[in-house]
């Protein structure tokens, strides 16, 4: 039997998504159904149901864990006995929604306004949740961690390919030369590609950014890569067969660092060690942040606005990743109580234009007494 998040007398009737389960995690979850084109699912307490275009119809009753899938042009050819001159999709939901006796609708934050709008002028009462429109998938069964330790195996490939390749380079006027060229962002963010490519993931906006590129924690990084320079290599990719995402970050340097620079890498080694440590079922992601940040401060790392440009840690510690690679739960200045079985990176960083840049992160799964690192790939400086 299929059943709802909540289970209250007030409830709705039944939750509807109407999206392409390729872009919409909640969708991909609730039906295991991947489909580029959207279409609609409609869930009460005891069914789940797919009303699908005769294109999809085949596989979706092959492959989605539902109960039931509807043909679309059955309904919509109802709808024109019923006088619905063109029927659309939506009317043929309606049919379906009267079918079952379903008035009330519990919705996503992200519904199509358009179909917002016909189903209230139709009498339909919606409403979205406070939250995430599936709490429980906040916390991954022992099957989807499975999922993301795979695809962090793989993810931790494609680092030691890009590391690789950093170090096998050689140096001239400062500039890292490979293969008789320039060693650039974008050739290594490449093999990163491909070695991904290769083991059935897909990577979008990887990070190799080099010096001062790197203090802006988003910049994906362009242009040679030089010697004595901070290089942030971040790679979130996904699983092309489970959807899942991993995460991963490492900080080198190609040669000797400074000193400023290995104290900077050091303090942020050190908070993630802290963050690691803290992180447990029922402890607050509030104060494992405000222990990172309390650390940076007491070594001497001040965050803020410095000439117009913010320095120090200004990003959360931590995110949950899953079908998302930014997803509930965070580990930040939000007050959000770890549990067992959120998957969350471990991630703190220190940025300061003209020094360095430092990011370090692993990808963890809370237990009730501490947690699971799923990442291996070690963390070395110096290449």
């Amino acid at each position: 039997m299929s059943t709802t998040d909540t289970n209250t007398p007030d409830a709705p009737d039944a939750r509807l998504i109407i999206a392409a389960s390729e872009i919409d995690a909640d969708l991909y979850y609730a039906t295991h159904f991947l489909a580029p084109d959207a279409f609609i699912f409609l869930q009460t307490e005891t069914e789940k149901i797919l009303l699908v275009s005769d294109l999809e119809l085949d596989r979706a009753r092959t492959h989605a864990q539902v109960d039931t899938v509807l043909s679309l042009s059955r309904y919509q050819h109802t709808a024109r006995r019923n006088g619905i001159e063109n029927p659309t999709s939506l009317d043929a939901l309606r049919q379906v929604l009267q079918e079952r006796e379903i008035k009330t609708l519990l919705v996503p934050r992200t519904f199509p306004i358009e179909a917002a709008d016909h189903l209230r002028n139709a009498g339909y009462r919606l409403s979205f949740p406070p939250g995430s429109f599936f709490p429980r998938r906040e916390c991954k069964t022992p099957d989807e961690i499975d999922h993301i330790r795979q695809v962090q195996r793989h993810t931790e490939t494609a680092m030691h390919t890009a590391i690789g390749a950093v170090r096998e380079a050689g140096v001239q006027d400062g500039v890292l030369y490979l293969n008789g060229a320039p060693l650039t962002a974008g050739a290594v963010k490449r093999l990163i590609a491909l070695s991904l490519m290769e083991n059935g993931c897909t990577a979008r906006h990887t990070i190799v950014a080099c010096g001062d590129q790197a203090c802006d924690p988003h910049n994906q990084g362009s242009g040679a890569l030089r010697a004595g320079q901070m290089i942030v290599i971040d790679i979130f990719p996904r699983s092309d067969h489970t959807g899942y995402f991993a995460d991963i970050t490492r900080t080198i340097v190609k040669g000797p660092p400074t000193h400023d620079q290995r104290r900077l890498y050091e303090t942020v080694l050190e908070a993630q060690t802290l963050a690691l440590e803290r992180i447990r079922g029922g402890e607050n992601g509030k104060e494992v942040h405000h222990a990172v940040m309390d650390l940076f401060e007491n070594r001497g790392y001040a965050t803020g606005e410095i000439d117009g440009r913010m320095q120090g840690f200004f990003h959360g510690t931590g995110h949950g990743v899953g079908l998302e690679i930014h997803e509930p739960p965070r580990i930040s200045k939000a007050d959000i109580p770890l549990r067992p079985g959120h998957v969350v990176t471990v991630e703190p960083g220190l940025y300061y234009p003209g020094r360095g840049a430092v990011r370090i992160e692993d990808l963890v799964v809370v237990t009730p007494d501490g947690c699971d690192n799923l990442t291996s790939y070690p963390k070395e400086l110096e290449v």
